[in-house]
């Protein structure tokens, strides 16, 4: 019996009824069967390759009753805020958002509600206003907590450099990233040597892939910095600064990946958006300082050792 058969049999009523049951299934079908495959770590597919995800529905655990409003502010602001928060412009926060979470102790992703309630807890315990709103002054707060941290920042709060160490030591060939012959003081290798070696038994793929940590640059002295400065013209304290952390030798940049067409060591953008997606990047955040290293946050490669002065 064809459809408007049996249209004409049950009568109009009844006939919107299973017109409307044909919708319903139609629209059912063109669902996705299962959501995207998780990446490294939990991160969706597209996380990991760098490019933004869109959000699936937000768990229970990161609903927060109170905190809508900021959570739309937050996600407005997300990907358009026009700002320069290492004195460079820099289009939206989508990069510093791991980052922010580990400092502000949340899972939750940065549009969610939850993820403004626990930052309106971090403003709090900095006595700032509680708004749970991620803006410029907000991050400058939290971006100055992380630095006071290294103890190179501290030294140089002064107006000092520091000198170059007594000591240095060379690092295997398989410790620098491509067989670079790379140094750094004693204590600070062994350091980094259990950090990599913890780093590769605990997250597989980090040992999957030999590059992982290993080091581009670790010691440089004061005369070859003001030497490649001068070749450069980049000495403008955000891509290279003219007081370097790695003269002290207790400064390693390490691999955490690269996007596609990039360098390892590569300032744009798109190539520290997809390191913060890296678990390599990941891992530092949530146990390097078990180690006593330290992140410089523009960079996710550079981390320092905090275990001697420098």
């Amino acid at each position: 019996m064809k459809l408007r058969d049996v249209m004409r049999f049950l009568g109009a009523s009844a006939a919107a009824v299973v017109l409307l049951l044909l919708l319903v299934l139609r629209v059912t079908s063109c669902a996705p069967a299962h959501p995207p495959a998780p990446g490294p770590l939990g991160e969706p597919t597209g996380a990991a390759s760098g490019q933004s995800t869109p959000r699936g529905p937000v768990s229970a655990d990161c609903r927060s009753e109170g905190w809508t409003a900021a959570a739309q502010a937050n996600s407005g602001s997300l990907r358009t805020l026009a700002w320069a928060p290492f004195g460079r412009q820099e289009a939206g926060w989508d990069i510093y958002v791991p980052m922010i979470q580990d400092e502000i102790r949340t899972i939750c992703p940065a549009d969610s509600e939850g993820f403004a309630a626990a930052l309106a807890a971090w403003q709090a315990s900095q006595k700032l206003d509680a708004d749970g709103v991620l803006t410029e002054p907000v991050f400058i707060a939290l971006k100055n907590a992380l630095q006071t941290r290294r103890e190179f920042v501290r030294f140089t709060s002064f107006g000092t450099c520091p000198d170059t160490p007594d000591l240095i030591t060379a690092a295997r060939i398989d410790e620098g990233y491509s067989g670079k012959q790379v140094w750094m003081r004693p204590k600070a290798l062994e350091a980094y040597r259990r950090m990599v070696a913890a780093a590769r038994a605990e997250v597989p793929a980090i040992a999957a892939d030999p590059r992982n940590l290993t080091i581009f640059s670790g010691y440089r002295s004061p005369s070859a910095d003001a030497a490649r400065c001068q070749a450069e013209g980049n000495c403008d304290g955000v891509v290279r600064a003219r007081c370097s952390a790695h003269r002290t030798g207790l400064a390693a940049d390490m691999y955490v990946g690269q996007a596609p067409g990039y360098g390892p060591d590569s300032t744009a953008d798109p190539n520290r958006l997809f390191m913060t997606r890296t678990p390599t990047y990941r891992w530092l955040l949530a146990n390097a300082r078990r180690f006593g290293f330290v992140n410089y946050p523009f960079e996710p490669w550079h981390w320092e050792w905090t275990g001697e002065p420098p």
